[in-house]
C-alpha cells in the first residue's frame, strides 16, 4: 500500500478485514470494540486506517474513556475533529438513553437487582450527584423516573419536599430512592443515611411507602434496606 496525500481508507483493506463488510457476516457482537470504532469514524488519517485510529483512540482508555470525555477531550486527539468527535459522542448518548429505557410492558421492581439493572448503565457514568427517585404503583411497576436534584462533584442536595411533590403528581404509592456517587464507591455516607430516614419518615406521613435507597456506584450498587437502615 502507497502512502501519498489520500487518507488510507478501510476500502485498502482486504474485504474480509472490513468491519462494515464483517458485521453483516458476523453481526455486531462478532466485532470488536475497534472496529465497531471504526464504523463510526468511517474514515483514518493519513498515515493510519480508521480501524487503526479505533484502536490508538480505545488504547488512550478503552470505552469508559469515550463515555466520560467530553468533545473537547476527544477532539485533542490527533486523527479526530470535531465532527468525529461528536458522532462518537452521539453513539454514546444514544447507549445511554437505550439502557435508560423502558419497555412498553411496566417494569416491575422486585429487588435492589433490578433496580441495578434498570438505572446501572446510565448512572454509572454520570461525574455529578444526582438524586433521583423510582416512583411506584401499588404493584410495584414502574411509573417514571423522576430528577429531584443534582449535586456537586460529591453531594447532592435533597429537599423532600420536592421529592414527595414529584410522587404525589405521578399518584405514587411507594418509592425507592436513587442517587450516585462519582467516585465509584457506593457506600453509603453518614449525610446518605440521616436523609434517608427524614424521607423515610416523610413517606410514612404522606402514605408514600420508601421501599429502599440504591446507592449507584462503578458497576456496583449499595442497598440501604439491605444493610439494615431502612
Amino acid at each position: 500500500m502507497t502512502m501519498n496525500d489520500e487518507r488510507l481508507r478501510i476500502t485498502d483493506l482486504p474485504q474480509e478485514l472490513r468491519p462494515r463488510e464483517r458485521m453483516v457476516q458476523a453481526g455486531p457482537q462478532g466485532l470488536s470494540n475497534g472496529e465497531l470504532l471504526a464504523i463510526l469514524l468511517r474514515t483514518g488519517t493519513r498515515q493510519e486506517t480508521a480501524v487503526d485510529l479505533a484502536h490508538r483512540i480505545l488504547h488512550s482508555g478503552g470505552l469508559r474513556f469515550l463515555a466520560e470525555a467530553s468533545i473537547d477531550d476527544l477532539s485533542t486527539i490527533k486523527g479526530l475533529g470535531l465532527a468525529k468527535s461528536a458522532q462518537i459522542k452521539s453513539a454514546v448518548e444514544l447507549g445511554r438513553r437505550i439502557a435508560a429505557s423502558t419497555p412498553e410492558t411496566k417494569t416491575i421492581i422486585r429487588s435492589p437487582e433490578d433496580v441495578s439493572r434498570l438505572v446501572m448503565e446510565e448512572m454509572r457514568f454520570l461525574d455529578k450527584e444526582v438524586f433521583r427517585a423510582l416512583a411506584l404503583n401499588t404493584k410495584n411497576h414502574v411509573l417514571s423516573i423522576e430528577d429531584i436534584s443534582v449535586g456537586s462533584l460529591s453531594s447532592a442536595i435533597v429537599h423532600p419536599r420536592e421529592l414527595f411533590k414529584a410522587l404525589i403528581r405521578k399518584s405514587a404509592a411507594a418509592v425507592v430512592l436513587l442517587h450516585n456517587h462519582p467516585s465509584g464507591d457506593p457506600t453509603p455516607s453518614r449525610e446518605d443515611r440521616e436523609i434517608t430516614r427524614r424521607i423515610v419518615e416523610g413517606g410514612r406521613i404522606l402514605g408514600i411507602e420508601v421501599l429502599d435507597h440504591i446507592i449507584i456506584g462503578d458497576n456496583r450498587y449499595a442497598s440501604l434496606k439491605e444493610l439494615g437502615y431502612i
